[in-house]
C-alpha cells in the first residue's frame, strides 16, 4: 500500500490532521504533492541512494516530503531542530545530503549554514525565504503531478541521538522494492490490531525514528494521523477526546507529566476511545506504568528497539502485569544476553543485549562503531545491558556507558532514578557517576522539581531519605543538585553526557 492507491479508493479521507490547528491534508492532497516533490528531487539530478536533509519542526508539509523523498528511492535524513549550529551542519555534512529543506522558522540557525555545507546543490524553506534559500512551494508548483515512472522504495537515515557522544548514522541498504511493497506497516496491523478506522494520534517530534517511522505506517495502512505541534499534558488528553483517537505513541516522561497533571484536570477529559497506547524509548518506572493501567485500561503496549531496527521485542498490558518491568519477548530476532567474556551468561544473570537473525545496519562512515556493535558471532547490541525471566521476557537494567563503578560495585543508575521520579514534589531526574577520589565514583543525582522554589537542602534530604528508604544506600544518591530544566530529548532520551560533563570537565586536574 502507499498513499496513491489510498488516494484512489478514498481521496478525501484524511491522512493526516495538525492537532491544534485542525488543518487537514486528505491521502489525495498527500499523494499529489509528494508525487510533485519527487519529480522536484529528479529534476534537481537527484539519483536513487542520494541523500536529502530536513530540518522542520512538527511542520503541515514535513511528511509530504518525507513521502516524496520515500517515493523517489532517496535516504532522508531529519534532523532534530533543537540542534546548534555545528551538530547540524556535522549531520548535513556527514550524510552528503544534495538537497536540504527547512523552515523560516529556523531562520537562526540555518542562515549561517550556506557556506557551510558544500555537498548541498539547492536548499530550499518553507514560509518565506532568507539569503541562500530557494522556495520550496514555488518549486513545487512547477513539477508536474505524474508519477516516475520507476518509483522504488527510499528510506529514512537518522542520526542516534548523541546522548553518549557524536551522532551516528544508522544506514540500512536500499533494496529495488518497487514503491508500494514495502512490508514494514504490517507490524501496525500484527501487534497492534490497526485498521483503516483507526486514529493514531502523534505526540512527539517527527524528526525521531519512532514517530516517522509509525505516522508512515499508519498512513501506508490508509488510517489518519493526528500530529501535535508540541506535546502538552493536558492538550494531549483533550486532542484525544476531540479527535477519538484509537491509536497513540508516547515516551515514559509524557506518562509522568500527565499522571502529576491535578486529579480535576484527568477528570476532565474522556480517553475511553483508546485502543492502543505504545510506549517506548526510555525505561518506564513500575509505579508509574502501574497508573497508567489503572487510569488507561490494559491499553498499553510497549517495545524495546533502537532506530538500528536489529531486533524488536514488545509486551502488552496483560504480560506486563504478570511480569512487571520487563519490556517483553523478542518478536523478529534471537535475543542473547552476554558477559563481558563474550559468552552467554545463565538466565536470570545481568549482561549486555544482543539480537541475532534481525535487520542488518551500519553506522554511516563508520565502519569502527560498526565492528564494536558486534559479537564474533555477527550479533549486534544497541549498547542496553538487561537479563531474561525463564519465559524468555526481557527486563532492562540500563545502559552500558551509564553504569556507575564504585569502590568496585556496579550501580545501575536507572534503579535510583525510578524510585526517585516517584516523589511527589520531582518531575524529572537524572543520576549519574561522579568522581569520588577514595571510591573512584559516587551516585550523584540532579532533579528538576515541579517547583523551583522548592530546591534547596531540605529537599535533597528529603530525596536522599526518600530513595535510601526503598533501595540501599549505595545505590542512592550521596548528593543532589537541582535544575529548572533537564537536558531531555523530546523524544525521552536523556542527555545525560551534557550533565556529567559538568562534574567530570575538571577531573584530571584535580587528582595530578
Amino acid at each position: 500500500m502507499h498513499p496513491g492507491i489510498i488516494a484512489g479508493q478514498t481521496p478525501d479521507k484524511p491522512a493526516y490532521i495538525m492537532a491544534e490547528t485542525g488543518q487537514v491534508v486528505t491521502f489525495k492532497e498527500l499523494n499529489e504533492l509528494s508525487i510533485q516533490g519527487s519529480q522536484l528531487f529528479r529534476s534537481l539530478g537527484l539519483k536513487k541512494g542520494d541523500h536529502i536533509a530536513i530540518l522542520l519542526e512538527n511542520h503541515p508539509r514535513f511528511l509530504q516530503i518525507c513521502w516524496a523523498a520515500q517515493r523517489s528511492g532517496l535516504y532522508f535524513t531529519t534532523i532534530s531542530y533543537r540542534l546548534q549550529l555545528d551538530e547540524v551542519e556535522y549531520i548535513i555534512n556527514d550524510c552528503k545530503a544534495k538537497v536540504f529543506i527547512t523552515s523560516k522558522a529556523r531562520t537562526n540557525v540555518v542562515e549561517r549554514l550556506i557556506d557551510k555545507i558544500p555537498d548541498v546543490s539547492h536548499c530550499f524553506m518553507l514560509d518565506g525565504l532568507t539569503a541562500g534559500f530557494e522556495s520550496w512551494e514555488s518549486a513545487l508548483k512547477a513539477m508536474p503531478v505524474t508519477p516516475l515512472a520507476d518509483e522504488t522504495e527510499g528510506a529514512s537515515m537518522l542520526y542516534s541521538s548523541g546522548t553518549t557522544g557524536r551522532p551516528k548514522g544508522i544506514l540500512h541498504e536500499l533494496t529495488d522494492t518497487k514503491f508500494g511493497e514495502a512490508e514494514g506497516a504490517n507490524i501496525i496491523a500484527l501487534l497492534y490490531a490497526a485498521t483503516t478506522e483507526s486514529i493514531y494520534l502523534s505526540p512527539a517530534p517527527l524528526y525521531h525514528s519512532a514517530p516517522l517511522a509509525f505516522n508512515m505506517g499508519f498512513m501506508r495502512m490508509g488510517m489518519t494521523c493526528v500530529i501535535m505541534e508540541h506535546f502538552d499534558a493536558e492538550a494531549a488528553l483533550l486532542f484525544i477526546e476531540k479527535y477519538n483517537i484509537t491509536h497513540s505513541q508516547w515516551v515514559p516522561t509524557m506518562f509522568v507529566r500527565m499522571t502529576k497533571l491535578p486529579q480535576e484536570t484527568r477528570d476532565k477529559y474522556d480517553v475511553s476511545s483508546l485502543q492502543i497506547a505504545i510506549h517506548a524509548a526510555a525505561p518506564c518506572p513500575i509505579k508509574i506504568k502501574e497508573q497508567m493501567i489503572a487510569w488507561w485500561g490494559p491499553v498499553l503496549h510497549e517495545y524495546y528497539a533502537g532506530t538500528e531496527a536489529n531486533g524488536f521485542v514488545a509486551i502488552n498490558s496483560e504480560e506486563w502485569l504478570a511480569h512487571k518491568g520487563s519490556v517483553g519477548r523478542a518478536v523478529n530476532a534471537e535475543l542473547h544476553i552476554l558477559g563481558e567474556d563474550g559468552n552467554e551468561v545463565s538466565q536470570g544473570e545481568i549482561g549486555t543485549i544482543y539480537f541475532a537473525g534481525g535487520p542488518v545496519f551500519e553506522y554511516h562512515n563508520d565502519p569502527e562503531k560498526t565492528a564494536e556493535s558486534r559479537n564474533k558471532e555477527g550479533w549486534s547490541t544497541l549498547g542496553d545491558v538487561g537479563y531474561v525471566d525463564a519465559e524468555g521476557y526481557l527486563y532492562l537494567t540500563d545502559r552500558k556507558s551509564y553504569m556507575i563503578i564504585s569502590g568496585g560495585v556496579n550501580i545501575y543508575p536507572q534503579e535510583a532514578e525510578n524510585t526517585i521520579i516517584l516523589h511527589p514534589g520531582v518531575v524529572d531526574v537524572a543520576v549519574f557517576g561522579i568522581p569520588n577520589e577514595e571510591f573512584g565514583e559516587e551516585v550523584k543525582a540532579v532533579v528538576q522539581p515541579i517547583d523551583m522554589k522548592d530546591a534547596g537542602p531540605e529537599l535533597e534530604a528529603e530525596l536522599i531519605e526518600f530513595c535510601r528508604s526503598h533501595i540501599s544506600h549505595i545505590k542512592s544518591p550521596k548528593s543532589i543538585d537541582f535544575m529548572e530544566e533537564l537536558p531531555r530529548h523530546p523524544t525521552g532520551k536523556l542527555y545525560k553526557r551534557l550533565l556529567k560533563d559538568k562534574y567530570w570537565q575538571d577531573h584530571d586536574t584535580k587528582i595530578l
